[in-house]
C-alpha cells in the first residue's frame, strides 16, 4: 500500500493485569474496560505471530530498526519464562532484517536479579514509573489495600542502577499532579540519577477534564514551569524528554515526544490476545476508542497503518482542529495528545483540554530560553563570517573524501596542508582563497557533479591546485608552486589570470615569490607578474573601496566560477569600462550613505566581492545573490547611480539572509505551511515572505529617504510582519529576526 507511515514502534502488552491500583490509571479507571475481557498472560501464538508481522513490515519497508515495548498492566507478571519466549521470538524474526530495541515499562515491584539477568542478556531497557517523593507517589501509586509502593520501586531502581544493569537504566516515568511539590519531585527524580524523565500529563478529555484547584486554566503550565525553573537552576542535570522537545521544536527541530509536535504517529499496540489497536491512551475518550478491527494472525500491519483513526494521526498540521492550525505555537505543542482532544459531540476536532497551559508552557520555556537559544550568527557579523568560513571547509572535506584517490588532488591536498602548517602567514593567506565567495561556487558545484556520477577529477584537481598555489603567493612562502594551464591560462582564485601560452595549449609551470610579486618558470624562461611588474600577460583581480576605512572589494570578472548568478557576468572589463563602474559605485554608495546610513554601514559588512553583470537593472533594480558564500553580490553593471545603489542594499540584504539561513535555523521545513503575501497572489512559504519583508524594510527607507516612497509600502510590510510574527514554523532566531525588522521599520516610521 503506497503512502503509508510504517509504525516503527510496537507495544506488546505481555499481561493484562497488575498488582498496583493507581486511581489515575487509563488502563483500569478510564471509559475503555476491555481488558476484562482479554487473557491475562500472553500466549506464545500471538508473540510468534506478531514477531513475524513486524519483520514483515520491517522487510517491506526497509526499516533499520523496529522498538519492541514490553507493556501491561504490569508487564513482569508475565514471568521470566514468558519474557524470555518473547525476546527469542522477536530477536530471530527480526536477525538480518533490522535492528532490534527492546524496552520495558514497569511500576518495578517485581523487579529482581532473574529479570534483569534476563534484560541483560537481550538488552532490555528498563524505564520505571514514579511519581516523585514519597508523598507525590502515594497519592495515586498504592496497592489495592492502601498500602505504600515507595519503598519498593526505590529498591527497584536501585537495583536498576547497581553493576553490572546499570547499561539497561532507561529512566522514569512520573505523571503529573498539581497537588505535588514540583521542586520535591525534581529533586527526588534527579536523586536517582535517571538517564531521563518523563513527565506525563494525566489522561483528560473534554468530557473527563483535568482536575484543576481553584479552576486555574494554566495550573498544569505553572506546574511544569516550576519544574523547568528548578532544572535549570541545577543545570540541567537529567535530560527531560518534554522540555527537551519544547527546545528543539523552537530551535526548528523535531519534536522528540509523541504528547506534542506534529510528527506522525509510527506506533501500533499488540493485546495480549493479539488483538491490533491504536495508541493505548485513547482507551481514556470512550469505550472501543482504540480499536482498529484487526489483529496479528489475521492482518498485517500495514492494514493498521491505513485505518482512518491512525491515518488522522500522520496528518500533521492538517490534522489539528482549526484554531490549532492558527496558533502561532502549534509546531511546538502539536495541539497537544490526540486523546486530550477528545469531545463527545464532535470527536478530536478540538484543541487539548490543556490547551491553556500548553500554550502558556511553550511560551514560558521560549521566553526563559530565546536569548541563549538565538543563534550568535544573527548578530555578529564577525561569528557570521566565522560560521560561513567553517561551512566552506565541511564543504570542502567532503567533496576531498570523494576525491582525494586522484592523483592530482592528493598533490594539491597536501599542498593545502604544507600552506596551513606554514605559519600565521600560511594560515591567513589560506583562509583568504578558501573564503573567496567563488570558492563555495566551486565545490558545491563539483560535489552535485559527484552526487550525479559525472565528476570530472582531473578538473577539480587544476581547481584546488590553483588555490593552492594562490595562498602560496599571497602567503610569500618558500613551497613549490606548480600548476596546470590548459588553453593557455590558469587563474588564481583572488589574485588574477595569467596566460601562459597559446590558446589551445596546455602544460605546467612553476610559480614563485618576488621581491616585485611574483614569477613563472616554463623552462628555461622566467617571466615576472604581479602588482609591479607590468606583464601583459598578467590581468589582475580590480579592487574598489566602499570608503575611506573601509576594507577593499574585489571587481571580480575574472573567476570562471562566478557565473552563479541569475543573469550572465560581464566578460572581463575594458581599464575604460572598470574606471567607469568605479566611478559609478563610488557615487551610489556615497547615496546610500546619505539617504540610509545605518543600511549602507550594514551592507558594507563582509561585503568581499562585486561581480559586474550583464544588462541594466531589472524592475525594482534589485541585487543579485548567487549561489555562492556571504560576501559576494552581482550588480548589473548597465545601471545608473540610483539602481546601483539600490542593488548594492538589496543585493547585500539578500546574500546576509542567505547567509544566516545557511548556519542558523530561522525556520522549520517539515509542512506544507503558506502565508498570504501583500506582494503575491497565491500564498507562499514563510522562506519567501521573510525574504520579501526582508528586503523591502530597506527599499522603504532608502525610497522614503530618496522622495520615491511606494504607495502602501510601509503598510504591507506591517501586514507581512504581522503575519510572520503568528507563524508557527519561525526558530526563537527567526523570532529574533522578526523582531529586528519590526525595529528597523519603526525607524523608518518615525
Amino acid at each position: 500500500m503506497t503512502g503509508l507511515i510504517a509504525f516503527r514502534e510496537i507495544v506488546l502488552k505481555v499481561h493484562s493485569r497488575c498488582d498496583l491500583a493507581c486511581d489515575h490509571c487509563y488502563v483500569y479507571e478510564h471509559a475503555d474496560q476491555s481488558w476484562r475481557a482479554r487473557p491475562k498472560v500472553i500466549s506464545p501464538e500471538v508473540i510468534s505471530h506478531t514477531a513475524s508481522r513486524l519483520a514483515e513490515h520491517a522487510r517491506d519497508h526497509a526499516l533499520p530498526s523496529v522498538t519492541v515495548i514490553l507493556h501491561g498492566g504490569e508487564p513482569l507478571l508475565a514471568g521470566t519464562a514468558r519474557l524470555r519466549l518473547v525476546c527469542e521470538e522477536f530477536s530471530r524474526a527480526l536477525t538480518g532484517t533490522a535492528d532490534l530495541d527492546l524496552r520495558i515499562h514497569t511500576n518495578g515491584l517485581q523487579l529482581s536479579t532473574r529479570y534483569l539477568d534476563l534484560f541483560d542478556e537481550f538488552g532490555v531497557r528498563v524505564g520505571i514509573s514514579l511519581d516523585g517523593d514519597r508523598a507525590a507517589n502515594d497519592r495515586h501509586r498504592r496497592f489495592a489495600d492502601g498500602r505504600t509502593s515507595h519503598p519498593l520501586v526505590l529498591a527497584a531502581v536501585a537495583l536498576l542502577r547497581s553493576e553490572p544493569y546499570r547499561h539497561l537504566y532507561q529512566g522514569l516515568l512520573c505523571t503529573v499532579d498539581v497537588a505535588n511539590d514540583p521542586v520535591a519531585v525534581l529533586d527526588a527524580l534527579v536523586e536517582l540519577e535517571p538517564p531521563r524523565v518523563d513527565f506525563l500529563l494525566p489522561h483528560a478529555t473534554w468530557e473527563t477534564p483535568p482536575v484543576r484547584p481553584d479552576d486555574a486554566p494554566d495550573a498544569y503550565a505553572r506546574w511544569l514551569l516550576r519544574i523547568f525553573d528548578h532544572w535549570e537552576r541545577l543545570g540541567r542535570p537529567v535530560p527531560v524528554r518534554l522540555f527537551e522537545s519544547l527546545l528543539s521544536t523552537l530551535r526548528g527541530g523535531p519534536s522528540l515526544t509523541e504528547s506534542l509536535g506534529l510528527a506522525p504517529t509510527d506506533l501500533v499496540v499488540v493485546e495480549t490476545d493479539g488483538t491490533l489497536e491504536q495508541v493505548d491512551s485513547l482507551k481514556s475518550a470512550f469505550e472501543g476508542a482504540a480499536a482498529t478491527g484487526f489483529n496479528v494472525f489475521d492482518h498485517a500491519f500495514d492494514q493498521v497503518a491505513a485505518h482512518p483513526g491512525v491515518r488522522a494521526r500522520q496528518l500533521g498540521l492538517a490534522g489539528v482542529s482549526d484554531s490549532c492550525r492558527r496558533c502561532p505555537v502549534v509546531r511546538s505543542c502539536g495541539g497537544g495528545l490526540y486523546t486530550h482532544r477528545y469531545r463527545e459531540r464532535n470527536g478530536f476536532d478540538n484543541p487539548s483540554v490543556y490547551c491553556t497551559d500548553l500554550r502558556e508552557l511553550v511560551d514560558g520555556v521560549e521566553g526563559r530560553t530565546a536569548l541563549r537559544e538565538t543563534a550568535p550568527q544573527l548578530s555578529d557579523p564577525a561569528e557570521l563570517a566565522r560560521s560561513q568560513e567553517e561551512l566552506t571547509r565541511i564543504l570542502l572535506a567532503r567533496l576531498h573524501a570523494d576525491l582525494g584517490a586522484e592523483p592530482g588532488w592528493a598533490r594539491a591536498w597536501e599542498l593545502l596542508a604544507a600552506v596551513e602548517q606554514a605559519g600565521e602567514a600560511g594560515a591567513d593567506a589560506l583562509d583568504a582563497v578558501l573564503d573567496h565567495p567563488f570558492t563555495r561556487t566551486w565545490v558545491l558545484a563539483a560535489l552535485d557533479a559527484a552526487r550525479e556520477g559525472r565528476q570530472d577529477g582531473p578538473e577539480a584537481a587544476r581547481r584546488l591546485t590553483a588555490l593552492a598555489v594562490a595562498a602560496v603567493l599571497r602567503g610569500g612562502l618558500d613551497l613549490p608552486a606548480e600548476v596546470a594551464y590548459r588553453d593557455g591560462e590558469v587563474y588564481l582564485p583572488t589574485l588574477g589570470l595569467l596566460r601562459l601560452g597559446e590558446p589551445g595549449t596546455e602544460g605546467r609551470a612553476a610559480l614563485h615569490v618576488t621581491d616585485e610579486g611574483y614569477a613563472v618558470r616554463d623552462g628555461r624562461t622566467e617571466h615576472r607578474f604581479g602588482p609591479a611588474a607590468g606583464d601583459a600577460r598578467w590581468q589582475p583581480v580590480r579592487t574598489w573601496s566602499p570608503g575611506p576605512d573601509a576594507a577593499p572589494v574585489a571587481l571580480e570578472d575574472l573567476d570562471p566560477y562566478r557565473n552563479c548568478f541569475p543573469r550572465p557576468p560581464r566578460l572581463r572589463l575594458g581599464t575604460g569600462e572598470a574606471e567607469e563602474w568605479r566611478g559609478r559605485l563610488d557615487r551610489a554608495w556615497a547615496l546610500l550613505h546619505k539617504a540610509v546610513p545605518g543600511f549602507a554601514r550594514a551592507a558594507a559588512a563582509g561585503l568581499t566581492t562585486l561581480t559586474p553583470l550583464a544588462g541594466g537593472p531589472r524592475a525594482g533594480g534589485w541585487g543579485e545573490a548567487g549561489r555562492h558564500g556571504p560576501g559576494a553580490l552581482g550588480v548589473p553593471y548597465a545601471a545608473g547611480v540610483r539602481e546601483t545603489a539600490l542593488a548594492l542594499l538589496t543585493g547585500r540584504r539578500r546574500t546576509r539572509l542567505r547567509a544566516l539561513t545557511e548556519v542558523a535555523d530561522l525556520y522549520a521545513l517539515d509542512g506544507e505551511w503558506q502565508h498570504p503575501s501583500p506582494w503575491r497572489e497565491r500564498p507562499v512559504p514563510v522562506s519567501r515572505l521573510l525574504a520579501d519583508v526582508h528586503e523591502r524594510v530597506a527599499v522603504e527607507a532608502y525610497r522614503r529617504a530618496t522622495a520615491t516612497p511606494e504607495p502602501g509600502g510601509a503598510d504591507r510590510i506591517h501586514r507581512a510582519l504581522d503575519r510572520l510574527s503568528e507563524a508557527a514554523e519561525l526558530t526563537v532566531t527567526g523570532k529574533r529576526l522578526v523582531a529586528e525588522l519590526r525595529y528597523e521599520l519603526k525607524a523608518v516610521d518615525a
